[in-house]
């Protein structure tokens, strides 16, 4: 399944701009992309400036050549697959939205993390794969990413997390920094990446043939979640908790297609 990017090069340009604060008018004359302000329009609406992003680059703290390289369509991160974990996209709304599964081969446990929109594909596959869900963990809880919850319940009884800072009623919740779950021979840890929302939530997953780090809306391939909370916090928590893991690790957004801690290092506008 080719899943494209979530976000253009005028969807990083939007959500920096809002997580910054600045009006139209102040990064106009910030960039100095003269002589018309409506170059900035234009490449916030889709159309590419090369010059024009090269200004713009530096004025929103984004690396310039990497944001030319998402408007030219030259970056998409390389295809990731592990065993042990499936990536399931569901249409919610006028877009798409992924929930994950890992597994343990030898116990034939899963845990589940977020729900997509449709729970249907996650239970016919753990049905051909003879698997029982025994966990389901939450990154944050916009509905979208929570949407099949009761449908996902059904298939036994699992256990459902989600962080104590944005509880889900019916959930159980815990502490950044005093919770950690096995799943047969996996490790299970949560770290916090709020920004996008109050307890925006990365789940790091150990015992697979490499690292995954589960990051909700965190960050996307090439992007960021929108900075609804804080984006100081959304770039921090992105830094500090999911970049500084090894480059190998598979990062598995909410939203577009998997890629890694070191292509994001490589090819990410926020993080120059």
């Amino acid at each position: 399944m080719s899943i494209p990017l979530e976000d253009t090069f005028s969807d990083v340009i939007s959500k920096s701009q809002r997580g910054q604060k600045y009006t139209d008018r102040a990064l106009f004359l910030r960039a100095a992309i003269g002589p018309y302000e409506d170059t900035l329009r234009a490449l916030k609406a889709g159309e590419f400036h090369h010059t024009a992003l090269l200004k713009l680059g530096p004025a929103l703290k984004l690396d310039a050549k990497r944001l030319v390289a998402l408007a030219k369509n030259e970056y998409a991160p390389k295809p990731v697959e592990v065993d042990g974990l499936a990536q399931f996209n569901t249409p919610w709304s006028d877009m798409r939205v992924n929930a994950y599964l890992v597994w343990d081969a030898a116990s034939k446990t899963a845990a589940a993390f977020d729900t997509g929109a449709d729970a249907k594909p996650v239970l016919d596959f753990l049905k051909s794969k003879g698997l029982t869900l025994t966990h389901i963990f939450i990154t944050h809880t916009h509905p979208d990413h929570v949407a099949a919850l009761d449908a996902l319940k059904a298939a036994g009884s699992p256990q459902v997390f989600s962080n104590a800072r944005e509880p889900l009623a019916g959930t159980t919740t815990f502490e950044i920094g005093s919770a950690k779950w096995n799943l047969g021979a996996l490790t299970i840890e949560p770290r916090l990446t709020r920004g996008h929302s109050e307890g925006g939530t990365t789940y790091v997953v150990t015992g697979l043939s490499r690292t995954l780090a589960i990051v909700g809306d965190a960050v996307f391939a090439g992007s960021i979640g929108g900075p609804n909370v804080s984006y100081a916090d959304c770039l921090d928590g992105i830094r500090t908790q999911i970049l500084s893991l090894p480059d190998n690790t598979v990062i598995c957004p909410g939203h577009g297609p998997l890629t890694t801690v070191g292509e994001e290092k490589a090819h990410n506008p926020f993080f120059p």
